[in-house]
């Protein structure tokens, strides 16, 4: 979605087992392992999103504490937590970025 890192390069690796449904089963089987460790990497990003979001909503972290615990910039939190409908607050760095992105 927004300020998407580059992956990283897999130092090592490990083999897992999971059990999904037959018809997920089937849709992935015709992929590479490239494109299932993608979709694991983003739905890991994401989900560290959502929870880092969620903490901040019920007021268990500071913005600064969820942007770091997302791995992600502030103003970058910022873009997520407006596309949930969460208002985050106004920091003098969020906003020299932001009107950069317009300005320029």
């Amino acid at each position: 979605m927004f300020g998407i890192p580059q992956r990283k390069k897999i130092m090592s690796t490990e083999t897992i087992t999971l059990k999904i449904p037959s018809l997920l089963a089937q849709q992935l089987s015709i992929t590479n392992e490239m494109f299932l460790v993608d979709i694991v990497e983003r739905g890991l990003r994401d989900f560290k999103i959502d929870m880092a979001l969620e903490q901040y909503s019920r007021g268990n972290l500071s913005f600064g504490g969820a942007a770091e615990q997302a791995n992600l910039s502030q103003s970058i939190l910022a873009r997520y937590a407006y596309a949930k409908g969460i208002e985050p607050p106004f920091s003098t760095e969020t906003v020299t970025e932001e009107l950069g992105d317009i300005l320029c």
